[in-house]
């Protein structure tokens, strides 16, 4: 695995980042340790996980899965800020104290001091100068050694951005967005400006659900994120006529490779201009190795064609 930095910071992270969002809920610890020993020993290094991940349960899965391993091996991330809600869970928040009392309790149930990058969520009712003070405290502090964005369109990112230039020694170091192949048109602008910025991208949700695998070209297996209730929002919105036949332009790809249309996309979106590291949600161990057996460079005529088939 190759380790990249994070626009012009000096933050470095592995070209793939793991992702905590089903750990403690689809994937039992176990798995998660197992998981996150195995990423390691192939050189992974960053690792993004949020309060609200595995309903809640993510932090704690993530403190176990570390400490056998140790603190120092990894980039940590926590994405977004919450507030608990009257029968005990979460909700996403972008309020000061609800983001500051969130992360506490993150760095608590991490057993850390401080994270490497703090991510912070956009919340729509929320001004951003207040989402982004929240941060800045962190920062200033120690506790959040770099910080990033998270969900922030075109719009709200610049003004994001004026408002950090407007605060002396707060750097942005990185930016999550949703990218792939199914859905790079839609951020090309923001992702071209934040890169000639400086600032890193953290191409999230790479495999666009899981749909690029070709998974469901033919029907929905019974295991997979679109058979459950939970995780369909996440997959629904590539299944229409359009994306299905942008998939398949990915399948063809992988075939004349001979190599699966899981390699070929996260490959292509990994090694896109600009990305940092892509950021992968296995739910279990073989999901895992099925990614770390690939990523050897796309040739570029297969890359031309596929940037032309993703609209860029």
């Amino acid at each position: 695995m190759d380790f990249r930095q994070c626009g012009s910071s000096g933050l470095r992270v592995s070209d793939l980042g793991l992702g905590t969002l089903t750990w403690g809920r689809d994937t039992e610890a176990a798995e998660a340790v197992d998981m996150l020993a195995r990423f390691a020993d192939e050189g992974g290094s960053f690792i993004e996980c949020g309060p609200l991940d595995g309903d809640g349960r993510a932090l704690d899965v993530c403190a176990e899965a570390i400490r056998p391993l140790g603190r120092h091996r990894f980039v940590l991330a926590l994405r977004g800020g919450a507030r608990r809600l009257p029968d005990g869970s979460w909700a996403s928040s972008g309020a000061r104290g609800d983001m500051l009392r969130s992360f506490d309790d993150a760095l608590a149930r991490l057993e850390v001091d401080d994270v490497d990058l703090w991510l912070a969520s956009y919340d729509p009712s929320i001004p951003v100068e207040e989402t982004l003070g929240a941060v800045e405290t962190a920062y200033r502090s120690g506790r959040a050694r770099y910080i990033g964005l998270a969900g922030f369109g075109l719009w709200d990112a610049a003004q994001a951005l004026t408002l950090l230039h407007s605060l002396k020694g707060i750097p942005l170091a990185a930016i999550h967005v949703p990218f792939s192949i199914l859905t790079a048109s839609e951020s090309l602008e923001l992702r071209n400006r934040v890169t000639d910025a400086g600032i890193g991208v953290i191409a999230a949700s790479p495999l666009a659900g899981g749909v690029l695998t070709g998974k469901y070209r033919h029907s929905t297996p019974p295991d997979s994120r679109a058979a459950s209730a939970r995780m369909r929002a996440l997959v629904d919105p590539f299944l229409d006529a359009e994306n299905r036949a942008i998939t398949e332009g990915v399948v063809r790809a992988a075939e004349g490779l001979d190599r699966t249309p899981l390699d070929v996309a996260l490959t292509w979106a990994k090694d896109a201009a600009g990305v940092t590291t892509a950021l992968i949600g296995p739910r279990a161990s073989r999901q895992l190795e099925q990614i770390l057996e690939g990523g050897a460079p796309l040739p570029q005529p297969i890359r031309r064609v596929l940037d032309e088939i993703a609209g860029l």
